[in-house]
């Protein structure tokens, strides 16, 4: 049975050639591993920036209460 550890090294290996396959061209030289998992964890991190201020941004919406509400388009209300 493969070791848990080795399982996400192997995995982290393939991320890394990976990232090197993609940025290299762009960045019009040759990447080693250790510049390709800095980009690798740059690129991850900005993206989990971006997913954590969404999270907070949906949960002041739902937990405002003063929020306007939007009005239904079309909808006649008959509260009289």
């Amino acid at each position: 049975m493969k070791r848990l550890d080795a399982a996400n090294d192997n995995d982290l290996k393939r991320q890394i050639a990976r990232t090197r396959d993609i940025w290299q061209p762009r960045m019009g030289r040759d990447l080693n591993d250790e510049d390709a998992r800095q980009i690798l964890h740059s690129v991850t991190g900005f993206f989990g920036v971006l997913a954590e201020w969404r999270r907070a941004e949906l949960l002041a919406a739902a937990n405002d209460c003063a929020a306007p509400v939007e009005p239904n388009d079309g909808e006649v209300r008959h509260d009289r």
